[in-house]
């Protein structure tokens, strides 16, 4: 008796669509509602962010659209609001709601390639480790372990004010995008490396790993066409909630004064702005963002914590 999907009328497409359909993931994925709330949430937020230019009422970046006069106005909910600005403006006179939404882009693009910087430099790393052994394990342990022996946000507040000192204020917010990825992501790294090597070091005494080394490949193919497949598992799930900590991190830097300029703002930068107004009464300027970073940093660590339930079998209850 033949099964659906080895049915011939199946397309290789198609049988790829039944496997996902059968696969355990997605049949948790459909059992578990706070999951699909959080991707929903999480989905929501990126959309509205990369349509950002169309939904957004106002250029925040568009000096011509900034009406200083309209400064401080409260949201639609609070006496004294303007219909015109729905969450109300902030201490320049921009819309709020169209600089959140450019800020969320901003703090989400941050934060994805703050993590492909760490997954690269910690794959790397993790898999020369794990595989090679000996002193390149060595070397690059002990460099893990002297950058984890300090936090994540001193080792960014260290990196971003010499590169801040050296290249010049000026030059630091022009590329202030480029600057901050390459401070978190150079502070991360060593969450993917050990990640990695831990499971290189399960994966290389298996007897694919022997017959490959017998075929006389290369270890650079074993390593990347062999090993790290079976790898990947992981990594994805680290990912997940690395790109939570990068956009905390990213919100962090900017209170202290090293993030986005408020020219370009992101989440971070917004609330570190508002901050002052808090005690003359526009607490929307603060709080409205915060509210933002919350929800959008909760839902990717929701659904990170369900990812990682779901793919280690040693939590698997039945």
């Amino acid at each position: 008796m033949s099964t659906p999907s080895s049915s011939p009328a199946a397309t290789p497409a198609g049988g790829r669509w039944q496997r996902l359909r059968d696969s355990y993931l997605w049949y948790s994925f459909k059992r578990d509602r706070g999951a699909q709330l959080c991707l929903a949430t999480l989905l929501a937020l990126v959309g509205m962010a990369l349509l950002a230019p169309w939904l957004a009422p106002t250029d925040p970046y568009d000096l011509a659209q900034i009406d200083i006069l309209a400064s401080e106005l409260p949201p639609f909910w609070i006496d004294g609001s303007d219909p015109a600005y729905t969450l109300g403006t902030d201490a320049q006179g921009r819309d709020l709601w169209s600089i959140i939404l450019y800020g969320t882009r901003v703090s989400l693009l941050i934060g994805f390639g703050a993590v492909l910087l760490q997954a690269l430099l910690g794959v790397v790393f993790g898999l020369l480790a794990g595989y090679l052994g000996g002193r390149v394990d060595a070397l690059l342990m002990r460099l893990a372990d002297i950058q984890l022996s300090f936090s994540t946000l001193m080792v960014a507040i260290v990196v971003g004010a010499v590169v801040k000192a050296t290249l010049g204020g000026g030059f630091y917010s022009d590329y202030a995008i480029l600057m901050l990825i390459l401070i978190i992501g150079l502070a991360e790294w060593p969450q993917y490396a050990r990640t990695v090597r831990a499971s290189v070091l399960a994966e290389k005494r298996k007897e694919y790993v022997d017959a490959a080394k017998v075929m006389g490949l290369k270890s650079r193919r074993i390593m990347f066409r062999h090993v790290l497949p079976n790898t990947l598992s992981p990594i994805f799930v680290i990912s997940t909630v690395q790109i939570a900590n990068a956009i905390i991190s990213e919100a962090a830097l900017s209170f202290l004064g090293l993030g986005m300029p408020e020219t370009h703002p992101s989440l971070g930068s917004l609330i570190k702005a508002g901050f002052d107004y808090l005690q003359s009464g526009a607490w929307w300027i603060t709080l409205i963002p915060g509210a933002f970073l919350v929800v959008l940093v909760l839902s990717i660590n929701l659904l990170g914590d369900w990812l990682r339930d779901v793919m280690n079998p040693r939590l698997y209850k039945g």
